[in-house]
């Protein structure tokens, strides 16, 4: 089992003794989200570390795209609660990568590709998420990749 997950189910057991109701329903939610992720597919297998922390990224993102529906929409308590679930979803993730810290993984790519051009921001964009895996946000990396091209 990998370290993610473990460590979700001893939160989990500490929220049920504790009765913190707000924390067992949020570990329970990326809980089952890797789940869902495991059996996805013709074989049932067991997630890596990498894999689960990609899978509440995910689930973090999603709260964070509701919060914002939510407060276009006036429904400021639920956009409230959307974004108090992605931030306890926060600490069970690497800690993300500043603008400036993915720029310089940029530009090494860059540099490291010959004649580098707007044909080859695909695989530059490839190798960068390879090397944040999941602690920047690919909307991100394709816009830094874009402007470092330009």
């Amino acid at each position: 089992m990998a370290a993610t997950k473990t460590r979700l189910k001893k939160d989990l057991a500490d929220a049920l003794r504790a009765k913190d109701e707000f924390t067992k329903s949020v570990i329970r939610m990326m809980m089952a989200a890797i789940t869902v992720e495991e059996v996805a597919g013709d074989v049932a297998r067991e997630l890596s570390d990498e894999e689960e922390i990609a899978v509440i990224t995910k689930e973090q993102r999603k709260r964070r795209d509701s919060a914002a529906t939510y407060a276009e929409a006036g429904r400021l308590e639920l956009a409230a609660k959307e974004e108090q679930e992605a931030e306890f979803m926060a600490a069970y993730l690497p800690a993300p990568l500043t603008d400036d810290e993915v720029r310089a993984i940029v530009a090494e790519e860059v540099a490291a590709v010959p004649e580098a051009g707007m044909k080859q921001m695909g695989a530059i964009i490839k190798a960068v998420n390879a090397r944040v895996a999941g602690r920047a946000e690919g909307r991100t990396v394709a816009t830094l990749v874009k402007d470092a091209l330009a």
